[in-house]
């Protein structure tokens, strides 16, 4: 049996329940246009009135029952589809009544002649009177109504979506909704902006559907005297009364679903709040308030005193509307009682909830970014602010150098600083600051310009480089004089990025630290189940990769750190001693990073008779810095200073090589006091590299 090729059409699936759906719209679509070029009798006729009066009416009630504009986004499409069926219906009919109408006046079908007699009662000046009437309130006062409203709204949402659009970016900066939710509300703010601009453009749909209606009108009533008089030898008189019964007919079969359809649009562009649908909103907010029912009756009560006034009717609706203000009022007063008689119970349990709970406890921001009032620009993306993309790209940068990610940044303003200002925060607490000027640009001097230029003198916040704010106007001048130029969003991110990396270590937490041991665990399992909690806790793991941290020294080579601590943990758990024991482990990524390729080390050591010196204090005083004699110190950090500074003149890494009982203690020594130092001990350097001491310290 032969089978059916993977592109061969499938009939049964063709025509599955699940695509009827979608053959649904093809196939309306389809058949509208047909009837614009296929003779129609006029039973089938009769069929699409009445369907065209159904879906009239189903549209009135979805757009009445919908609680917001949105719940309707189909409508302009269904508005454009409507009017295209009613087009044509008229076509169809036209030719109908053109082609058939000396035959009677069921010549178009029944709808049509319903409309022609039962409605207007036969009478044609009543009938083109009535259709002129019900044209001119679709034209001016419905649809132009609903399209100015249309109109306006496109145009607020328009205007408020960069506020919508920076509320929702605030919103996940502060953690409060995640990816998925920013991306749904950002898609209904774009949907109800594409809303109601097609609802501003559908609305012009009817109006043509109206005017198209006139013309029709007069074309067929002018048509149809010509082909009874001339074609069928009918009389004038006879002539004009049925072709024009036939013709206000076919006009008020269409009107009257075109006034539901421009009704319905109406009620959808025109509704405000979500709290129900328009029935339930229009009974809560126009009978609630007894005062104006009994106002209304009152003044009912008095016209329908007065002689000559329709007595019965007036003062029948006056007393509906008291009957239902004293309704009103008993509900509204057995409200109050049931306030005010509220058992002790539930007024403590109201209390209760008053009070202060777990709730209203707001955990820190670990990583914060607060700017003032000028610098919101930068971190909206509606205004094409590239600031929020750059920290993105920051937390991406740093994992991928330092081997873990960072907690997000959540950015606020806050109208307490300057308005240029920016404060980055760490757990709350101030760890840099600076200005910047949205429109500059920050010329920095590297030391080598050969010029200066006119602006706001001031200094790098990351580095603390001379620099200047200069206008975008002199950026190339800035360049031709030797400057470094970057606008105002670099220098933050800039700021940003040297600040993380030099707090590295008080960004590894907890869970990050759990989080990093449970992305190692994906490729090595056994690994890490061996470690933590079994041989290691989690917090001594913790102290071991903030320790490297501390020092400069990235852990993205988490394998060879988790194997070293591993092997020594059933030693000690000292995380110094285990830091020790990873740097020795990961001696070679230390060098390389120190000194790229096979360079040859140029180091600073120490004398042997200052290093006899600091291992008996170490051995009398503990590994800590309180140990070495005052005077021993002040000579450690003058010296080491300058054979920093002078390394540093020489384009060279300052590394200060020391045997390894000796590193940690002069590491943290003289991190503050040079903190471009680095510290080195003999068991890290691999046996393949060469070394070449270029100064020494304590040998004067």
């Amino acid at each position: 049996m032969a089978t059916a090729g993977p592109n061969s059409l499938d009939l049964r699936q063709l025509f599955a329940p699940s695509n009827i759906r979608q053959l649904a719209a093809p196939i309306l679509v389809l058949l509208v246009l047909s009837m614009m070029v296929l003779p129609l009798p006029a039973f089938v006729l009769d069929v699409f009135f009445t369907f065209n009066i159904a879906i009239s009416m189903i549209v009135l009630l979805v757009a009445m029952y919908n609680r917001k504009a949105l719940d309707f986004s189909i409508f302009p499409t269904v508005l454009l589809i409507t009017t295209l069926l009613r087009l044509s219906l008229n076509v169809a009919s036209t030719r109908v009544i053109l082609s058939e109408g000396h035959s009677g006046a069921d010549a178009a079908g029944k709808v049509i002649e319903a409309f022609g007699h039962f409605l207007i009662g036969g009478n044609t000046a009543v009938g083109i009177v009535v259709f002129i009437i019900i044209t001119v309130i679709n034209f001016v006062v419905v649809t132009k109504g609903a399209g100015r409203i249309a109109e306006v709204g496109a145009r607020f949402t328009l205007d408020a979506m960069p506020g919508k659009q920076m509320a929702i970016d605030a919103d996940l900066n502060a953690g409060l909704i995640n990816d998925a939710e920013a991306k749904r509300r950002r898609g209904e703010i774009a949907a109800e902006a594409d809303f109601y601009g097609a609802m501003d453009g559908a609305s012009k749909f009817v109006r043509g559907d109206a005017v198209a209606g006139i013309l029709i009108l007069v074309i067929n009533i002018i048509g149809g005297l010509i082909v009874g008089v001339v074609q069928h030898d009918m009389e004038i008189g006879r002539a004009a009364n049925d072709y024009t019964l036939l013709t206000i007919g076919d006009g008020l079969v269409a009107q009257i679903p075109a006034l539901i359809i421009s009704v319905a649009a109406g009620l959808v562009v025109s509704r405000v709040g979500e709290d129900g649908d328009i029935g339930a909103q229009f009974v809560n907010q126009l009978f609630n308030n007894p005062q104006v029912l009994v106002l209304t009756a009152v003044i009912l009560g008095l016209l329908g005193l007065i002689p000559g006034m329709p007595n019965l009717v007036f003062l029948l609706l006056a007393s509906a509307l008291g009957y239902l203000a004293w309704k009103q009022g008993k509900r509204v007063g057995a409200a109050k009682t049931d306030e005010v008689e509220k058992p002790a119970t539930q007024i403590a349990a109201s209390a209760a909830e008053m009070e202060a709970s777990w709730s209203d406890v707001t955990p820190v921001d670990v990583l914060g970014l607060e700017v003032g009032y000028r610098l919101i620009p930068m971190v909206d993306k509606s205004q094409n602010g590239e600031l929020l993309t750059r920290i993105r790209g920051l937390r991406k940068k740093f994992a991928q150098d330092i081997g873990f990610l960072p907690a997000p940044v959540h950015i606020r303003d806050n109208l307490e600083l300057r308005p240029n200002l920016y404060r980055i925060t760490l757990k709350g607490v101030e760890i840099g600051q600076g200005e910047a000027y949205p429109g500059q640009f920050m010329a920095i001097n590297p030391g080598r310009v050969s010029g200066r230029l006119p602006g706001n003198e001031t200094k790098d916040p990351a580095f603390g480089l001379p620099a200047v704010w200069v206008d975008s106007a002199l950026r190339d001048q800035a360049h031709a004089l030797g400057y470094t130029v970057v606008d105002a969003s670099t220098v933050i991110a800039t700021h940003i990025n040297h600040v993380i990396l030099s707090h590295a270590a008080d960004l590894l937490g907890r869970q990050e630290t759990q989080q990093l041991l449970d992305h190692i665990a994906k490729d090595a399992p056994k690994l890490v189940e061996d470690l933590v909690p079994k041989a290691l806790p989690l917090h001594v793991m913790q102290r071991v990769l903030q320790n490297l941290l501390e020092e400069g020294v990235n852990i993205r080579d988490m394998r060879s750190i988790v194997e070293s601590v591993a092997e020594n943990a059933s030693r000690t758990q000292d995380p110094a001693e285990l830091a020790a024991r990873v740097r020795t482990a990961l001696g070679r990524a230390i060098v390389q990073g120190l000194f790229p390729g096979n360079a040859e080390m140029q180091v600073i050591a120490l004398d042997p008779s200052l290093e006899r010196l600091l291992q008996q204090a170490m051995q009398s005083g503990g590994p800590d810095a309180a140990a070495i004699e005052p005077g021993l110190a002040d000579t450690l950090l003058r010296d080491t200073a300058t054979a920093a500074q002078r390394q540093e003149d020489l384009g060279l890494t300052p590394v200060l090589l020391v045997p390894n009982g000796l590193r940690w203690l002069l590491s943290r020594f003289l991190r503050r006091a040079v903190p471009s130092l680095k510290v080195v001990a003999h068991s890290e350097v691999p046996e393949s590299r060469t070394i070449r001491v270029t100064a020494v310290i304590g040998g004067g």
